[in-house]
């Protein structure tokens, strides 16, 4: 394995126990560096491996849509456990660096390693817990294929800058291979999960789960119907919402049931045209990396402050400009805008927990332009895209609202009001793009065909 993927969170010596692997963001036992770390650590000091996953279950405003989610994806590594012979159990925590404190102590860890997580929250738990506890705190980056803080030691301005930052590390990286193995020692009083308190857990249900699937299994089933059937085709066709082009991994990507390092490498060796290969490789490495990169190294971004100067500047500008509509939070999730195409664009995301990306971005910078300041629209965005979409609470999804509402990652545009420099979007440039009509159509409930009302 290579050892820039690890980092170590504290000075503590190794002195006896079990290694834990406390996964956090890689929902999956097989492709996973950080378990593989764990399980070199513990063939050095001839001690068993543990797993442990808190479960937090309101996490970042999620809610059944995202925990059932969860749920059947924590069922299936208890499985591929169990053939491993490695103990596992979920924490329901309700204090997460309290709770995994506790666990180590009582169950006698001797080491612990866990997976990088660019969002605040998560960081501040690595941190809060390795202070707190007197053994080693390795975090592994087990997610990006270029480790965060290997392809660049920044924030990087935008896609073309990293690009060639993490393409010179791609040979290095995507050539790696593991296995993860199954082990004979045992760990004495190690926990088993209580699946009927997890079941039973206060979770806000509201948002009821959609019809997707959670787990490794139905992860890398998606993977190989989007290689057999959408692979081909996916450089012209992924920026039309009516093309069913996309790959559909991104909830996957999200809760770690599936690494992008191994989709890459499954890409990658098909016969598919190299236009559709270099776009997924593209979209799945560079641009997720790079968001992965605006939040390890940029502490607000999910706030105006995190957003560029000259975006800042121009959105300040014009912060007292006329909004040709402003409507409530309220309003915005139940769809109730003019615009047909904004509403059908909402009414996906809360009937099937995913939007079309092209369509997120019309999405985001219309509540830009239908709320009082750009504070209230970069709130509104993250609560909607957090609370509804599967791959929610994601440095995708917060750098995806930051581009649209912020000009992350993007440059000055000729300016006009409210948007000041900051790109604008209407509906007319998506009627050029795809099928809008038919889009509405699919997704508002009642609509009638030739009945189109539209934002300019």
């Amino acid at each position: 394995m290579n050892q820039t993927r690890v980092q170590k969170l504290n000075d503590a010596p190794y002195t006896e126990g079990g290694v834990l692997y406390w996964m956090d963001r890689e929902m999956r036992v097989t492709h996973n560096w950080s378990l593989r770390h764990a399980f070199d650590v513990a063939l050095e000091h001839n001690v068993p491996v543990g797993i442990v996953y808190n479960l937090v279950a309101d996490y970042l405003g999620g809610g059944a849509r995202q925990y059932q989610f969860k749920l059947e994806g924590l069922r299936e590594v208890e499985a591929a456990c169990k053939e491993k012979g490695v103990p596992f159990t979920v924490l329901l925590t309700g204090d997460t660096v309290e709770d995994l404190a506790t666990f180590i102590n009582e169950q006698n860890v001797g080491y612990v390693v866990t997976d990088m997580h660019p969002l605040r929250m998560n960081r501040t738990w690595k941190t809060e817990l390795a202070r707190k506890i007197s053994v080693p705190l390795d975090v592994v980056d087990a997610h990006n294929v270029v480790p965060v803080w290997v392809a660049s030691e920044k924030q990087e301005f935008a896609a073309r800058t990293i690009r060639p930052k993490i393409r010179k590390h791609l040979d290095t990286y995507l050539d790696e291979t593991m296995r993860i193995p199954s082990q004979d020692l045992t760990w004495s009083g190690f926990p088993s999960t209580d699946w009927k308190t997890l079941e039973a857990a206060d979770v806000d249900d509201t948002i009821a789960p959609t019809d997707w699937k959670g787990g490794e299994t139905a992860a890398k089933r998606a993977l190989q119907a989007f290689i057999d059937d959408r692979l081909r085709g996916y450089d012209e066709g992924r920026n039309d919402p009516m093309a069913n082009a996309l790959s559909g991994l991104s909830p996957y990507f999200h809760y770690g049931m599936l690494s992008p390092q191994f989709a890459a490498q499954q890409v990658l060796a098909t016969s598919a045209p190299r236009a559709d290969r270099d776009t997924f490789l593209e979209e799945a490495v560079i641009r997720r990396e790079l968001s992965d990169n605006f939040c390890y190294y940029n502490p607000n971004y999910d706030k105006v402050d995190g957003f560029p100067d000259w975006a800042k500047k121009t959105l300040d500008a014009h912060r007292k400009d006329e909004r040709p509509y402003v409507y409530t939070r309220k309003q915005f999730e139940e769809a109730r805008t003019h615009d047909d195409l904004w509403n059908a664009a909402q009414q996906e995301m809360v009937k099937t927990g995913k939007m079309h990306g092209y369509m997120r971005m019309y999405w985001a910078k219309k509540i830009l332009e239908w709320t009082p300041d750009p504070e209230t629209a970069l709130r509104y965005a993250i609560y909607l895209n957090d609370r509804y979409e599967l791959d929610g609470r994601d440095p995708n999804g917060y750098v995806g609202v930051a581009w649209s509402i912020g000009g992350v990652h993007d440059r000055a545009w000729t300016e006009r009001p409210v948007y000041g420099k900051i790109r604008y979007m209407n509906a007319n440039g998506c009627k050029r793009k795809f099928d809008v009509e038919g889009y509405v159509a699919k997704w508002v409930s009642g609509y009638t065909q030739g009945t189109l009302n539209l934002d300019g």
